[in-house]
């Protein structure tokens, strides 16, 4: 709605005096999950570029380069209509940590650039993160919204694994995705990390029909990702 009515508010309605020009939302949850692709979205439907930052590429060891790394970001947006999508926001916007030594200090002091920028910039800035409990409660405040995507439920994994399923692979006759989707709550981008190594086995075999081995080594695959192991009975 801001992006479609933020410039009526504040120049025909003449709210620049209460309102400040731009707009941050937090998105949160697990990986895979659209954040990333929610974003895109948005700029398709407004017709705006939507620039993405990975905080984890700019965030750099040596003192003063994450500064200027991310200076230089907001001095190119600046009067550019972009969307600013910051990805992995967790390596920067993380709680802020005690200056117990001068690299804290220094983290710290990135951490409040950042904050002021992201909150003087006029344009749409969007953070993706696995886990808005890491993020900073300063900055928390400073969002106008937060969304939160979670794994989504056994009917929408059925839809995900028969989209996936729409191509020329196809499952083999038992392999059964409604059980599938029910045994296994996993996010769009964790199933089609399966699918593709499954497809890789299949094409290995120089066949067109994903196995129940295929997607059950392809899911312990992911599983082990997150220190997890898939149950043997399955």
């Amino acid at each position: 709605m801001w992006l479609e009515r933020g410039s009526f508010l504040l120049n025909d309605l003449g709210l620049k005096k209460h309102l400040k020009p731009g707009y941050r939302s937090l998105f949160h949850g697990p990986p895979g999950t659209g954040k990333t692709l929610t974003a895109c979205l948005l700029g398709k439907s407004t017709e705006r570029p939507v620039y993405r930052i990975d905080l984890s590429m700019v965030v750099s060891k040596y003192i003063g380069e994450t500064e200027k790394n991310l200076k230089r970001v907001f001095d190119q947006a600046e009067h550019q209509d972009w969307i600013l999508f910051f990805d992995e926001a967790d390596a920067l916007f993380g709680k802020r940590t005690s200056t117990r030594s001068s690299n804290d200090r220094y983290a710290n002091q990135e951490v409040a650039y950042l904050l002021q920028r992201v909150e003087d910039f006029p344009g749409v800035v969007i953070l993706a993160s696995n886990l808005s409990s890491n993020m900073d409660e300063a900055f928390l405040r400073r969002f106008q919204s937060q969304v939160y995507f979670p794994i989504p439920s056994e009917e929408s994994r059925y839809e995900i694994w028969k989209g996936i399923f729409s191509g020329a692979m196809r499952p083999a006759a038992d392999l059964d995705l409604h059980q599938l989707a029910q045994d296994h709550a996993l996010a769009g981008g964790t199933a089609i990390n399966v699918f593709r190594y499954g497809a890789l086995r299949a094409a290995a075999r120089n066949e067109t029909v994903i196995q129940v081995d295929d997607i059950r080594k392809g899911i312990a695959r992911e599983l082990q990702k997150e220190g997890k192991t898939i149950p043997t009975n399955r």
